[in-house]
């Protein structure tokens, strides 16, 4: 499993829970220092330092990851961050660059590892996503903008978890029912939501992709 944004608080929950459940886990991030002592916190980690906003860092890293691990199940993408307030007007260009960052990792990340998934048994694919995707405000409106923007990305990759049939000349190949899910994870706040985030995470392998392929979940309240 690769965890993109691992060394954040959430990062650290997922990581330990995945290492209790028995995944190899990969756990990537943009400092090198963070990185390595999250190796030395949690052994069994393999730490990764990568752009995850830059492409072709994000296909090196690609590359390496399947080195040390061969191809991966799950990628669990917890890139993010909050700017916002000032109304309308105080929705900034140099704010919503800032925040445009996760949906750029999002969509570098999920395509570089996308074969892997769905040609598993079991791919995974998650997002932290905010409840203010449904309730946006003034003072939200870049930040709810972005969380709308990467739920759509993730309702994308459900369809193409989704089984499709093979046209007369073969040329589509199908996926299989059961195989891959996208699932989207929503929270008014992540603080205080770590371990349940977690916890939740883990279940992703426990229940049927048919019914978690393209799920919004939502967190605590």
């Amino acid at each position: 499993m690769l965890i993109a944004g691992a060394t954040s608080t959430a990062g650290r929950a997922v990581a330990r829970a995945l290492l209790d459940a028995g995944a190899r886990v990969v756990a990537v991030g943009s400092d090198e220092g963070r990185i390595r002592e999250l190796e030395q916190e949690l052994p069994g980690v393999l730490g990764e330092n990568a752009d995850l906003t830059d492409g072709d860092d994000v296909l090196e890293l690609s590359m390496r990851v399947r080195a040390r691990t061969g191809d991966i199940d799950g990628v669990i993408h917890l890139v993010g961050g909050w700017r916002g307030g000032g109304g309308i007007m105080g929705q900034t260009e140099e704010d919503y660059r800032v925040l445009e960052r996760s949906f750029t990792a999002l969509r570098y990340v999920s395509r570089a590892f996308w074969q892997d998934m769905i040609t598993s048994t079991a791919g995974r694919i998650a997002i932290v996503s905010s409840t203010t995707v449904e309730n946006p405000t003034t003072g939200n409106a870049n930040y709810a903008a972005v969380k709308a923007a990467s739920e759509s990305w993730m309702h994308s990759l459900a369809k193409g978890f989704a089984p499709r049939p093979v046209d007369a000349a073969g040329a589509r190949q199908p996926v299989e029912p059961g195989g891959g899910a996208a699932v989207i994870f929503r929270v008014r706040s992540l603080s205080g939501l770590e371990e349940q985030l977690a916890a939740s995470v883990v279940d992703m392998w426990n229940g049927a992709a048919s019914e978690l392929n393209g799920a919004v979940i939502t967190l605590g309240d």
